[in-house]
């Protein structure tokens, strides 16, 4: 993308990455709209315009698709805790929302559109090592959330509307999907946050899963470059060779989710956690929680501790090639720590505090854990193992 006279519109702009790519792409030259329902927590630079609005309803919005040469469609809802539970937003965003916004790109002839999916569209807590693009899409009624299922259904939708023809002209739409792991940068408002506030409620007391699993993750600036990359290689100049292609995208090398955390625990001056429990026994936590959560949620919307399918993405090794994002996008990610993630939350004050020892949390989680293995474990692991075939069906390997 090298034009300084090009427009480029990024749905979901007033989120994390979404900000993010659309600082990136002004200070290359691009003219850059922000759309979303919320204004962006970080400034926005001047130069870069935001609009305010929903990607449920653009049929009063369409004019600003106007000489928008790329869509960057980020927006989302439901990625993790308590928004995971909320399935008929996540149903009209996640689904709706694309279908919205494929359809104005068509109307007002926007020619190429990049779609931010998750690996989650292939991953539904089986083991896969080294996957590649040829994995099938993972069972949709076998999905542990809501959020991973309609992520999926919306990547059929983008990758199938690829070449179909714009009503303004006599061009085609030209679609990729990108499928980032867990994404992490100074000042991550997701997924970052609540390992911190964890740790500062005493809550960060173990670990769980086999040790040697193995998961990705994706800094910020690393899945910046796939997007302006993809969006690239949707051109004629290119001869459209991600037209209608999905690529992983993640850092270099698979990682322990609990080592990759470590440098964040210690660096904030947390212990960190020795204790090790069975990951069957957090996953029906996680089951429970969600279940409480469905039943008291019109009384009290309140935060799961964790959900089955961060259960899963945290605790069962899954790992992708980037093999065709570096053949075909040219993606060559940069190699980054931890650090620079602690020195924000130093900086934001979110460092632990000289105190006495807090045991409530302890005695808490020793109740839990009694309460779940003698009145509910032996009669419920046994569905959970059928519904979702975690530990029964086979390991997914890509050669």
């Amino acid at each position: 993308m090298d034009s300084p006279r090009e427009t480029v519109l990024i749905t979901g702009g007033g989120g994390y990455f979404g900000h993010r790519l659309g600082c990136t792409l002004y200070q290359k030259g691009f003219n850059v709209i922000l759309f979303d329902v919320q204004k962006p927590v970080q400034e926005v630079p001047e130069g870069i315009r935001f609009i305010q609005g929903d990607v449920r309803n653009l049929s009063e919005q369409e004019d600003m698709f106007t000489d928008v040469s790329c869509v960057f469609h980020t927006a989302s809802y439901g990625m993790s805790g308590r928004e995971q539970l909320q399935r008929k937003m996540i149903d009209d965003i996640n689904v709706k929302g694309t279908e919205n916004v494929i359809q104005v790109c068509i109307n007002m002839g926007v020619p190429r559109f990049v779609y931010t999916s998750t690996f989650n569209v292939v991953f539904g807590g089986q083991v896969i090592e080294n996957g590649d693009e040829s994995l099938p899409y993972f069972p949709l009624n076998l999905h542990p959330d809501h959020y991973s299922r309609t992520k999926a259904i919306a990547e059929m939708i983008v990758l199938k509307a690829n070449n179909s023809k714009l009503k303004s002209n006599n061009g085609l739409l030209r679609t990729c999907a990108l499928r980032p792991a867990g994404i992490y940068g100074p000042g991550e408002q997701r997924h970052l946050p609540r390992v911190v506030s964890c740790l500062e409620q005493g809550l960060f007391k173990f670990q769980y899963g086999d040790p040697k699993n193995l998961v990705q993750y994706v800094h910020i600036d690393n899945l910046v470059s796939a997007h302006i990359l993809a969006a690239e290689a949707l051109k004629s100049e290119k001869k459209h060779v991600a037209a209608g292609q999905p690529y992983f995208i993640s850092d270099a090398e698979p990682i322990n989710s609990f080592e990759f955390f470590r440098p964040l625990v210690e660096g904030l001056g947390y212990k960190f956690p020795t204790v090790r429990l069975p990951l069957i026994l957090i996953y029906f936590f996680a089951y429970i929680t969600e279940w409480v959560h469905f039943v008291i949620n019109p009384i009290y919307n309140f935060q799961p501790f964790l959900t089955r399918a961060e259960v899963y993405k945290t605790g069962v090794t899954h790992y992708f090639s980037l093999e065709k994002a570096k053949r075909e996008l040219g993606y060559e990610p940069q190699d980054f720590t931890l650090n620079e993630v602690v020195e924000w939350f130093k900086s934001h004050g979110r460092v632990k505090r000289v105190k006495k020892d807090n045991f409530l949390w302890d005695i808490i989680f020793i109740f839990m854990l009694i309460v779940v293995l003698l009145s509910w474990l032996p009669t419920v692991v046994g569905r959970i193992l059928e519904s979702q075939g975690m530990f029964v069906k086979g390991t997914v390997n890509s050669l």
